[in-house]
């Protein structure tokens, strides 16, 4: 369900019901700008989030470390990239 931010702020509570099933999406002037969504929702993807960064770093863990030559090589390579 997508709303405007004046029919947010004119029924906030309504929305705010609404976001305990499903996502509200917010637009503003155009373009979608936020999202509405359940706290249990909020919680299940900060879960979420954490499990991926922690299989993630299970993972590096894993498959060694390139140690602090390599590793501030690989970083200044990076930030050159940035700055082309």
């Amino acid at each position: 369900m997508t709303v405007t931010t004046a029919e947010l702020k004119k029924d906030l509570e309504k929305y705010l019901d609404l976001a305990e099933t499903k996502p509200i999406i917010v637009e503003n002037m155009g373009r979608m700008k936020s999202v509405v969504i359940s706290y249990s929702m909020y919680e299940r993807l900060m879960e979420l989030e954490d499990a991926y960064w922690a299989e993630r770093a299970e993972r590096a863990e894993a498959e060694g470390y390139l140690g602090e030559g390599a590793s501030e090589s690989l970083l200044n390579r990076d930030r050159a990239d940035c700055h082309v």
